[in-house]
């Protein structure tokens, strides 16, 4: 199989359908195999080999660029100018009212990184990778000439501490009191020493750039669990030349992604066409095609698919098995050329693996199979999805 993959990558020009056929059955890692793909199907690499390196180059430094833009206090810039920090703050200062006012971004900033650094601090809590220090911390940030400010000690900082504020889907906020610690708290975590930087943080930093540079949707719950599979893969290369860049490649890919499923996360548009809850229907419709006895018996017990499959669906399985198999199941969700429809199907095969275990449960009972599914081998879901992909 690598030699199938090692033959297709080699072309000048990488065939596609090739690639996305190979993908399909899951990509092997060695060499970096799966990186290189995950690139070449998230419309990062394009296929032609000869333009890799200038792309990756001006990707890379567009990112870098980005830093330099976003993560700054307000007023470093013009000091750097050789304006003295005093004289800047005569035209921008803290309690400017103006909205323009760079310190008024700031404040708003600080809200959507509270709600970032908690979601990222959780990430994969079974695995110690995200709370180990990276090999390659950005520098351009970490530099003390540079008096950038890391994010984390933005949040340490932040006046926000004082209350955690999150925001559910429906729109309703519980503000919960700092006094009441979650088992999460910041203080289990081992503080890294100056000049480390844990890959939790650079998870942090790549969905605070996302969120700056795309107001309208800026930060959702949930985005921390699409890109700490990608992040993951790309860190942990067995080329250094490219694990050096996962940050920004990421971000990239990261970005790329988001464009095609943005949609599941905007809640506007949930009952729209391209919508979470259109796609939700769509399970339960492909369903009734394949197994109508157990679609009915769901129906009858009004199991609704937003129950489970907003969460199936919303974070592409990302919470429903362990990250290995996750990232098995993404090789194949990214070689759909139809983009997702074969997550559809995965979803249906999920529900068929386990009728029997449906049929002769209650309601209570099968709420319980759906919201902690009982089938941790993905090889069998995805042979039986593909099934159900043939019988069309």
């Amino acid at each position: 199989r690598i030699a199938d993959f090692q033959e297709v990558l080699g072309e000048p020009t990488v065939a596609l359908a090739k690639l996305r056929d190979l993908c399909f059955s899951g990509i092997p890692f060695d060499g970096g195999l799966r990186c290189l793909c995950w690139k070449i199907l998230l419309n990062y690499l394009p296929l032609e080999k000869a333009l890799w390196s200038s792309l990756l180059k001006k990707q890379r430094d567009l990112y870098s660029q980005f830093l330099k833009e976003m993560i700054i206090q307000p007023g470093i810039a013009k000091a750097n100018l050789g304006v003295s920090r005093e004289d800047v703050t005569l035209e921008d200062h803290p309690l400017n009212p103006n909205p323009d006012s760079r310190w008024n971004t700031y404040f708003k900033d600080n809200e959507v990184l509270l709600q970032i650094d908690k979601d990222v601090r959780r990430l994969y809590p079974d695995m110690a990778f995200f709370q180990r220090p990276t090999d390659y911390p950005c520098l351009l940030i970490l530099d003390p000439q540079n008096e950038f400010e890391t994010l984390r000690k933005r949040v340490e900082q932040t006046t926000l501490k004082s209350q955690t504020v999150a925001r559910n889907r429906s729109g309703v906020t519980n503000v919960s009191s700092p006094l009441k610690t979650t088992p999460n708290s910041l203080s289990e975590y081992e503080v890294l020493p100056n000049g480390c930087e844990a890959h939790w943080e650079v998870v942090e930093r790549i969905l605070f750039i996302y969120a700056k540079l795309n107001p309208g949707i800026a930060y959702v719950q949930g985005m921390n669990e699409i890109v700490g599979p990608l992040y993951y893969t790309f860190a942990t290369d067995p080329n250094s030349e490219w694990k050096e860049h996962a940050e920004a490649d990421t971000f990239f890919c990261f970005t790329n992604l988001m464009a095609e499923i943005r949609d599941n996360f905007i809640k506007s548009l949930d009952d729209s066409q391209c919508g979470i809850t259109y796609k939700m229907e769509k399970v339960y419709s492909t369903l009734k095609e394949k197994d109508v006895e157990l679609y009915l018996k769901l129906q009858e017990q009004n199991i609704k698919p937003q129950f489970f499959a907003f969460r199936w669906l919303t974070l592409l399985l990302s919470q429903e098995f362990l990250l290995p198999d996750v990232i098995r199941i993404w090789d194949s969700l990214f070689a759909d050329d139809k983009r997702f429809d074969f997550l559809l199907l995965v979803c249906c095969a999920m529900l068929t693996l386990i009728r029997d275990q449906l049929l002769e449960g209650d309601f209570t009972l099968n709420m319980r199979l759906l919201q902690d599914y009982p089938i941790s081998d993905v090889h069998l879901i995805l042979k039986k999805a593909k099934e159900l992909q043939d019988s069309k």
